[in-house]
């Protein structure tokens, strides 16, 4: 992973972004696996990533979010993390 230089923001706020974004395209699994385990290792929690998904079905459709969903749940799985 290329870590970036910048500071206007930390790379817990840059993988929350990556996330949202990967999630409303929809069509991104792979990549949103590789970001939602990003997440996970900067400090996101379950919560917060499962709650960043959530808030894109408002604005890219609930199939996307649902996508997304699944992407976490496979993640927290290959991870042996709590599902609840």
């Amino acid at each position: 992973m290329i870590y970036i230089s910048r500071t206007g923001l930390d790379l817990k706020s840059r993988e929350i972004a990556t996330v949202a974004a990967l999630t409303a395209l929809g069509n991104c699994q792979p990549q949103l696996k590789v970001h939602i385990n990003a997440a996970l290792n900067v400090g996101c929690t379950e919560d917060e990533i499962k709650e960043v998904v959530l808030q894109m079905s408002v604005y890219a459709g609930f199939p996307a979010a649902l996508n997304g969903m699944f992407a976490v749940k496979e993640v927290l799985m290959e991870r042996n993390m709590d599902l609840a």
